[in-house]
């Protein structure tokens, strides 16, 4: 049992023991979401420390949750793949998220605005099917962002992936998005729409004719932007 833990034999207090401590459930979002690399894991939890991070993953992996491979030195040299037990949880973890997304103030989501998080997000959640069979270039300027992060790549290759560069590739671009960080992150949550954004002129697509017009079907929206809110 850890230290100051509750000391109650019940599954439930047992449980938490594991799973509530900071960072933890947000570790395992990635950890489901399919980060397996130590610099994949601090890529979605960008405010998390190195020290803490490695520190929850030994935590994990010595609960059974998590187990670790790889030769490299380190904890960024190995990778990391839940266990059965890991696998049990996603259940629990998607059920956080419908609840968050159904039962958290929409203001209150769009008060905590991050976006680095929002642009790894939209890398691992895109969906290539609409887009042409050729290499795709987007290019996403935050006009309130700080000039560090105002700018982003989206590179789609097909039968390579999605790759996101925060430096210019030097590459032909095919659409270019203009928005403020809130509108976007709105879009990604599902609150809004990408045709609801461009009408009120808080969000401009110039570029590629076809990309520009199904932007709202390849755009990678939260997994749980479906969930209905009451």
């Amino acid at each position: 049992m850890s230290k100051g833990g509750y000391g109650q034999f019940c599954p439930v207090a047992m449980a938490a023991e594991v799973l509530c401590t900071r960072w933890t459930i947000v570790l395992l979002r990635e950890l489901i979401a399919g980060s397996t690399r130590f610099n994949a894991l601090r890529r979605g939890v960008p405010r998390m420390s190195p020290a803490l991070l490695s520190q929850r993953l030994k935590e994990l992996e010595a609960a059974g949750v998590v187990a670790k491979s790889g030769s490299g030195k380190g904890a960024a040299g190995s990778e990391y793949q839940l266990t059965e037990a890991g696998r049990d949880l996603i259940p629990l973890i998607q059920a956080f998220g419908v609840w968050g997304q159904r039962w958290i103030d929409t203001e209150l989501s769009l008060s905590q605005l991050d976006v680095h998080l929002l642009m790894w997000d939209m890398r691992r959640n895109l969906d290539p099917d609409p887009m042409p069979p050729r290499r795709s270039v987007i290019r996403f300027h935050y006009e309130d962002a700080a000039s560090s992060q105002a700018e982003w790549w989206l590179i789609v290759e097909p039968g390579v992936g999605v790759d996101l560069c925060s430096v210019d590739p030097g590459l032909e671009l095919d659409v270019e998005v203009r928005a403020d960080v809130r509108t976007m992150t709105a879009i990604w949550m599902g609150y809004e729409t990408v045709a609801g954004a461009l009408a009120q002129g808080r969000l401009t697509v110039d570029g590629e004719r076809d990309l520009c017009g199904s932007m709202q079907t390849w755009l990678g929206l939260s997994p749980f932007a479906a969930s209905a809110r009451p």
